[in-house]
């Protein structure tokens, strides 16, 4: 996986999630919440605000996240 990839991919994945169901947390699978650059991605995802994480692996993207998904 390419560092710069791993970002844009949980963000189209969670927006999508999001646009099915805005309140829906997603689990994410093992070998993503494994890797140490999902997991790097998945913190500043939420410190920005992007995204909440009920616990480690499981996570729903939040209105800001979802709007900067769009713009």
């Amino acid at each position: 996986m390419h560092q710069e990839m791993v970002p844009s991919s949980l963000l189209v994945s969670l927006a999508h999630s999001y646009e099915e169901d805005p309140r829906q947390f997603v689990t994410l699978p093992k070998p993503v919440v494994d890797s140490s650059l999902a997991r790097m991605a998945v913190a500043e995802m939420r410190n920005q605000g992007y995204l909440e994480e009920q616990m480690r692996g499981v996570v729903r993207l939040t209105f800001r996240g979802y709007e900067f998904y769009k713009s």
